[in-house]
């Protein structure tokens, strides 16, 4: 066989198979053949790695279900620091035997990565989104318009057993378990944080259209640099929040 031919079959065997080709092409004395398969070795590890450690995140999912809860919640929020825009959150019930992965803590991911799998999620999962906007906000505080937000959420799923949910309990009559710094250690509420981070940035962009001079489509609402300059050149938008500083003293 040719190397190329030799790369095309590499690149397509699955790892149950990877033994077997392997110990066919290991006594090729052509050095490309065998950079080819140190290649799909190092490449096999990754993949071994990522699924380890999906496994070791899928812990809180499959301890609830090991009580007998089938239809269990990840719960997370975005944007509970900026200075404009909504806090979102999210709620999502990940099919039996779900794996992806890319699935992570959305902030260890791309923007490309975290839109892959936000369109997996919407496809394949139960998800709800909960949108609290600016004038609730200030109303009635960040802290208590993220609950309202993450219990639409819920409110959206429909039936659910039980709540892993990020860093925040729920009044819910819902058996739930917060964790903090979820988005990281559990993979129902990484998938949570993912679709509320592509909701909210993909509003922010909408929102640099109609307010234009902020970056919102850079920031999402953050008190950048250039944010902050849009403020002193351009005032206040009604999606700024009143109740926070520097916005409040302006």
């Amino acid at each position: 066989m040719t190397i190329q031919a030799i790369k095309q079959r590499i690149q397509t065997v699955r790892y149950e198979e990877w033994e077997q080709v392997r110990a066919e092409l290991n006594d090729d004395p052509r050095a490309g053949v065998q950079t080819l398969i140190r290649q799909r070795e190092r490449q096999f590890e990754r993949e071994r790695a990522l699924h380890v450690d999906y496994m070791a995140r899928s812990v809180f999912e499959n301890d609830w279900k090991a009580q007998g809860f089938k239809r269990i919640g990840g719960v997370d929020e975005v944007g509970r620091g900026p200075l404009a825009g909504p806090v979102v959150a999210a709620a999502v019930i990940l099919p039996e035997g779900f794996y992806h992965p890319d699935l992570n803590d959305s902030k260890k991911m791309t923007k490309g990565a975290r839109e892959v799998v936000y369109r997996v999620l919407m496809d394949e999962a139960s998800v709800g989104v909960g949108i609290v906007d600016a004038d609730v906000i200030d109303r009635v505080n960040i802290y208590e318009a993220t609950k309202l937000a993450m219990m639409e959420a819920v409110r959206q799923l429909g039936e659910v057993d039980a709540l892993l949910i990020d860093a925040m309990t729920l009044d819910l009559d819902v058996p739930q378990q917060s964790l903090i710094k979820g988005d990281a250690r559990s993979v129902s509420i990484a998938a949570a944080s993912v679709v509320a981070k592509v909701v909210r940035d993909n509003m922010m962009e909408d929102f640099a259209v109609l307010y234009p001079g902020y970056g919102f489509e850079r920031n999402a609402g953050y008190g950048t640099k250039a944010h902050l300059a849009g403020l002193t050149e351009h005032g206040i938008t009604p999606i700024h929040r009143k109740s926070f500083a520097p916005i409040k003293h302006m």
